[in-house]
């Protein structure tokens, strides 16, 4: 069985450290008490709690001292100050050396427990952001993949057996912003071709008569300004990899072109007469339905099922919350590097939100919420306050009214409650834990509502 968190209660009063301590082994909790900052420190050491109520008080040594000392020898320890009444300022320059919270003496214990079970839940979250750190991060050469989801695996899988595999083409289907071109990188980047070119084209990018020549090239006189000739990325990518992006919308002109290319390695300049031979691998994506393409006959069937040797689909990101936190750590460190900051920590709550959130413009999106945050935000730690009104579930309100709708006869906030709880609880199909993130609260404190009205869960 698994030990109960282990919450550690420093102060010099005893009458406070027992009364602290019956309000913790009431809700479960392991406790473990001293009565000075040296305490504090063999706590540390030796049975290392998950949380610490200290007073800043203490008759050997300054609670914010202590709270330093603690934390160097713990850096993920949570720390919450105890404060009898007219110490705040202290207590908020305690927060501003590292402690979680403060409570005063006096503390009501409902308000006590719900912020344990937060530093528990903090210090739960400092502990997966190490792992998520050092397990879910995959290198190719200078190309990273990250994420710790079943599809992410599956295709980390692929990736490797296609990097052994130097021919075989590619067709990745997967919704704009999925990152289809890191997955064609770090393919390039495992292969036997890795010391030669990765090119890459964007097939939306280039008005429907150049993309031909930008592919081929062409030669002298071609057409209007072919001053002289031009070698096209399928030559200059001889021996490597060339990334076709967005194939769905190339022209039918190239798209003939195109599946002579693939069927023979063959092709001319335009305005040539003799084929040019080449080693090349072709890599092809798209957002596009090709299927129902294929039958509105916008893009060439052949072509399409010669592409599709090995199909990839790259799920979206709504799909693989799981893979959001490390994704949202690796941004947060990678743009802070850029920007020369130190990189802020994700507050379980800004998590918690941004794994609820449905990410339209998936991987895309995620990256540009943390360039903006860490562009206009100075702070430690990002906290729900600094994302987007629409991930923190908020829309602008419509004639004066608020961000929820409140019908005219009134309603009953217990039903309100209740109603939310069972769609999150039949959404997530009985997983506790994210139903409890779609609702913005700590797995303890869902199933504490489920417990108080009486609400089963349907086996996950």
């Amino acid at each position: 069985m698994n030990r109960e968190p282990l919450i550690a209660v420093v102060d010099d009063e005893a009458l406070t450290r027992t009364w602290l301590g019956e309000i913790l082994q009431g809700a479960g909790y392991e406790v473990a008490t001293g009565a000075s900052g040296q305490d504090a420190v063999r706590l540390v050491q030796e049975v290392g709690p998950a949380v610490m109520l200290l007073d800043l008080r203490l008759p050997d040594a300054e609670g914010i001292e202590v709270l330093r000392r603690c934390r160097e020898i713990d850096h993920d320890l949570v720390v919450i100050i105890v404060t009898a009444y007219g110490e705040i300022d202290t207590a908020v320059r305690a927060v501003k050396a590292g402690a979680y919270d403060f409570l005063e003496k006096s503390v009501d214990p409902a308000d006590l427990l719900i912020t344990v079970e937060k530093g528990v839940e903090t210090r739960r979250l400092r502990h997966d952001v190490a792992v998520l750190r050092e397990q879910h991060r995959w290198q190719f050469a200078n190309v990273e993949l990250v994420g710790r989801s079943r599809a992410i695996r599956d295709i980390l899988q692929t990736v490797e057996k296609l990097a052994r595999t130097e021919s075989a083409t590619v067709l990745m289907l997967g919704e704009s912003g999925t990152g289809k071109d890191l997955v064609a990188r770090a393919i390039h980047a495992r292969s036997g071709r890795r010391d030669r070119p990765f090119l890459e084209i964007n097939c939306t990018a280039l008005p429907e008569h150049l993309v031909e020549s930008e592919l081929f090239g062409h030669e002298r006189g071609a057409f209007t300004d072919a001053r002289e000739r031009k070698k096209g990325l399928v030559e200059l990518a001889d021996g490597g990899t060339l990334f076709l992006d967005e194939i769905g919308d190339m022209p039918a002109g190239a798209q003939v072109k195109l599946l002579r290319f693939l069927e023979d390695s063959r092709f001319r300049r335009v305005g040539g007469t003799v084929d040019i031979r080449v080693d090349v691998r072709v890599i092809a994506a798209t957002n596009r339905d090709l299927d129902r393409a294929v039958a509105d006959e916008t893009f060439r069937g052949d072509l399409y099922y010669r592409l599709k040797v090995v199909p990839l689909r790259i799920p979206p990101l709504r799909d693989r919350p799981e893979d959001v936190a490390p994704l949202a750590l690796y941004f947060v460190e990678r743009l802070a590097r850029d920007l020369n900051r130190n990189a802020p920590s994700l507050t379980p709550d800004a998590i918690r939100m941004l794994e609820a959130y449905p990410w339209p413009g998936n991987v895309r999106e995620l990256r540009n919420v943390f360039e903006r945050a860490l562009i206009l935000e100075d702070a430690d730690e990002i906290r729900p306050e600094h994302l987007p009104p629409e991930i923190r579930g908020l829309r602008r309100p419509e004639s004066g009214e608020g961000a929820v709708g409140l019908p005219p006869e009134g309603l009953c906030m217990e039903a309100v409650e209740r109603d939310l709880i069972q769609q999150a609880v039949s959404r997530t199909g009985g997983n506790v834990s994210r139903a409890a993130k779609l609702l913005g609260l700590s797995r303890g404190a869902l199933r504490y509502r489920l417990e108080k009205y009486q609400l089963s869960v349907p086996p996950s």
